[in-house]
């Protein structure tokens, strides 16, 4: 019944992906992609509730009680700066497919009344590339009352093939932090007078890049900015930024990660008469999901693409802000269908392409999966 109604609007549904990726927006400025979604919905009878400016919910709701089921669907594009050195936004990372697949299953649901017990709660997020989209929406109680909650992301060609999917995605956690070093100031032709902040940054960059965790967890510190001196040469400066993009496979990996962090970064400055502090910006916590969550995808998979296509969980150095719900709700039961889709050169590249074909048997798993659980 499902594969049939997904083969009837094949041509719909690639139409839809069409016309979102014609619409590229930067997080939170969603407004022609946002309106696109809610009118497309409310078209075949669907509750739309607006939650922030960009981000809604849209619930398909049974005519018994039972639980709250969730998809999340993050609509937001890219920024890239064009030959002109203008900024342009690409959908260079599948969230527009991703819109397509989770508006797709409700509608689905709806025609095919597969909602019996409980409801069905899509999450059209924005902003999931500025790691904060997640948190806008929960403030807003888009989450309220969900007992589980399912993403999706296509996968780069290194990952998975089409006609392939896993169904555990375990992103690792992402932290932005800056290092500011300070210094003292002091005539060029007197340095000893003053505590040079770029000495103390090139040996905080040194302490960071020595630091050692257990190799079987992936983890990663790099220092990818640094700001420092002033107008003139011949002045000591007194003050280096860093800017520092750390990852961690799991929670308390990244725990100690940062932990070591703040103690390597202020013997080293130190040693250069210099004193070091560490800025948390934004991050995203690593993954934590729920094995029946888990199992209900891995059995759509394998009831849509053969058992022969359901690979094991991936793990991914890659992050995602999905888990902010999961961290919002401790009981909150999550999972995350990783869909095998041929992306290539990478996601995030400009260039990204990938078999927009696996948005069919993408939609067809998670409606097999959902309906699974309000049945």
């Amino acid at each position: 019944m499902i594969a049939e109604f997904m083969n009837e609007h094949k041509n719909e549904i690639l139409q839809t992906y069409a016309d979102l990726h014609k619409i590229p927006e930067w997080g939170f400025e969603e407004f022609k992609t946002s309106a696109y979604l809610q009118e497309k919905l409310k078209a075949h009878g669907i509750t739309v509730t607006k939650c922030t400016e960009t981000g809604f919910i849209a619930e398909v709701e049974g005519t018994e009680t039972g639980p709250c089921i969730g998809l999340r669907a993050d609509i937001d594009a890219l920024p890239f700066t064009n030959d002109k050195g203008e900024t342009c936004y690409i959908h260079a990372c599948g969230h527009d497919s991703h819109a397509t697949m989770a508006m797709w299953t409700l509608i689905a649901l709806k025609e095919l009344k597969l909602v019996k017990h409980g409801k069905v709660r899509g999450i059209f997020q924005p902003a999931e590339e500025k790691l904060t989209g997640a948190l806008s929406m929960i403030k807003a109680g888009a989450a309220k009352g969900l007992d589980e909650l399912y993403g999706v992301h296509i996968r780069p060609i290194q990952e998975l093939r089409s006609g392939q999917a896993a169904p555990a995605l375990w992103h690792g956690g992402s932290t932005m932090a800056e290092v500011v070093v300070h210094g003292h100031p002091a005539h060029g032709a007197r340095p000893h007078l003053g505590a040079n902040a770029i000495d103390g940054a090139a040996l905080v960059i040194l302490a960071i890049n020595s630091i050692w965790l257990n190799p079987a967890e992936p983890w990663s510190a790099k220092v990818t900015r640094m700001h420092s001196g002033g107008a003139i040469v011949n002045l000591i400066p007194d003050k280096a930024v860093l800017s520092l993009d750390i990852r961690a496979a799991s929670n308390a990996l990244m725990e100690e990660l940062l932990n070591k962090i703040k103690i390597a970064i202020t013997g080293a400055a130190s040693a250069a008469g210099c004193t070091a502090e560490l800025i948390i910006g934004d991050s995203v916590p690593a993954a934590d999901y729920d094995q029946s969550a888990i199992d209900a995808l891995a059995v759509a998979i394998a009831t849509v693409l053969g058992k022969e296509n359901l690979l094991k969980p991936i793990i991914t150095p890659g992050s995602d802000d999905f888990h902010q719900y999961k961290v919002a709700d401790s009981k909150l039961r999550t999972a995350f269908l990783a869909l095998g889709s041929d992306a290539k050169p990478g996601l995030h590249d400009p260039h990204m392409s990938f078999n927009t074909e696996v948005i069919i048997p993408g939609t067809n798993i998670l409606v097999e999966a959902l309906a699974s659980r309000v049945k």
